[in-house]
């Protein structure tokens, strides 16, 4: 034995065949176990990596619910155990049934050993990996910021603006739909500042009523209007010394826009119904998902007020343009909630998977917390699956992964490409993409592309 942490539990109540299994794995440290106490006592004490489990045990040895039991309280206790059920010959509904709760793989009675041993050794080599995949995630990735989970590029480039302008005291605009994560920005860039002592304070432009929000803004005397029974101060003013976040500024009423202008000019602020001049220090960031330049041509956001507020001015994608980062959010939102509602989830299933990456998810981040939050309260299985996702398949090809693959189909579509743009003239088609006409001719012939 090379390995005493190569663990394998054996579940047969079959002393014949546990003493036949116990001879077959000289890679592993074989554990054998009878019935689910047993069992359970195993996974506790020595946490194996892998485990065949006979749906057969007893009390019920001749069906399957105890088998199944055991299989639900083994991905319970250790949701990562690759789990193989060895199921009698012709069981395939009871197969496929485990493999729903989360078994790895099957294998059917009479047991083959060396096809048993193939698909532990494979189950062992997947269980490794995950492993490694852990500790790299926990020792060596860091989210870009603290709060955004991001691996494109597009937004680790957006990470390293926020970091660069965050020490400091410009005014940002923000641009990004809804969903985007534009108050985590908000966020990162007065945690990274040297104002991060000091509040943020937060306030939404469209979320008020027009009539409240300049008292909001800018606090009010007592006595200034009907109901001002104190002096009460605005939020601008909490913000001093910190940061005052303006989310949604294209909605501000254009009345408050001079006001505000006027803020940004001078710094200092009169409350209603004083006349008392008030120096405030403060960072200004402001958000918004509209298109300010189509706001000033339509005279409902002053041009003026654009250029105080846009002194440096962050575009945040939209997830669908953010390459590969739909499924690292998934994923992350699944890890949170699964714990958060203590459910054993380990994942999605293959068509979830391929349903999140082609999604064009139109309300963003908060879109897909949504639904991964739906999914995970309504999901029955170990594996999310599209209907829990309420997303339907996506009609349009995965991506492969093999490279060989990806290779062929950049190439078929460039070929496809150059003859749309030269109406199928094999010898300006060969030109533009930069071989021989015989070159072309075999290509076209390996991918059956006819002109």
């Amino acid at each position: 034995m090379t390995d005493l942490s190569k663990y394998l539990l054996i579940i047969e109540d079959d002393v014949g065949l546990q003493s036949q299994l116990r001879w077959c794995f000289d890679d592993f440290e074989v554990l054998i176990a009878g019935d689910r106490e047993e069992a359970i006592t195993q996974i506790r004490r020595h946490q194996p990596a892998v485990v065949t489990l006979d749906l057969g045990l007893p009390p019920d040895p001749g069906g399957v619910s105890e088998g199944l039991a055991t299989l639900e309280e083994i991905l319970f206790i250790a949701p990562g155990t690759k789990i193989i059920v060895v199921t009698g010959d012709n069981d395939r509904t009871n197969a496929v049934k485990a493999i729903a709760l989360g078994a790895y793989d099957f294998c059917q009675k009479p047991v083959e050993p060396d096809i048993l041993s193939l698909i532990i050794n494979r189950a062992y080599h997947v269980s490794e990996l995950e492993q490694e995949n852990i500790k790299l995630q926990k020792g060596q990735f860091r989210t870009p910021l603290n709060g955004i989970i991001a691996t494109s590029p597009e937004m680790i480039k957006v990470c390293r603006t926020i970091e660069k302008v965050a020490p400091s005291n410009i005014t940002t605009l923000l641009l990004g739909a809804s969903g985007t994560g534009k108050e985590l920005f908000a966020q990162a860039l007065h945690d990274l500042s040297p104002r991060s002592d000091h509040k943020m304070v937060a306030i939404n432009c469209a979320a008020i009523p027009a009539n409240l929000l300049e008292s909001e803004l800018f606090g009010y005397e007592k006595g200034a209007f009907t109901g001002a029974a104190k002096q009460t101060r605005g939020r601008i003013e909490y913000a001093n010394g910190g940061t005052l976040f303006l989310d949604e500024i294209g909605d501000l009423p254009i009345d408050l826009q001079a006001k505000l202008l006027r803020f940004l000019q001078e710094r200092v602020l009169e409350r209603i119904g004083g006349r008392e001049e008030i120096p405030i220090d403060v960072r200004i960031i402001c958000a918004t998902h509209q298109n300010i330049q189509q706001l000033i041509e339509e005279g409902r956001f002053r041009e003026d007020l654009y250029y105080r507020i846009s002194e440096v001015t962050i575009k945040i994608p939209a997830l669908k343009e953010r390459e590969g980062d739909a499924l690292v959010l998934a994923k992350a939102f699944l890890e949170r909630f699964s714990k958060e509602y203590n459910q054993q989830i380990s994942g999605f299933d293959k068509n979830a998977i391929l349903a999140i990456e082609h999604y064009d998810w139109p309300g963003n981040v908060r879109e897909i917390e949504s639904r991964v939050k739906r999914a995970v309260i309504m999901a029955e299985n170990a594996l999310i699956a599209l209907e829990d996702l309420e997303l339907v398949a996506p009609d349009a090809e995965a991506m492969p992964l093999n490279l060989k693959q990806v290779r062929g189909e950049a190439e078929r579509r460039a070929i496809l490409r150059a003859l749309n743009h030269t109406d199928a003239n094999i010898s300006d088609t060969a030109k533009i993409l930069g071989v021989t006409r015989p070159t072309l001719y075999s290509l076209m012939e390996k991918y059956d592309i006819k002109p």
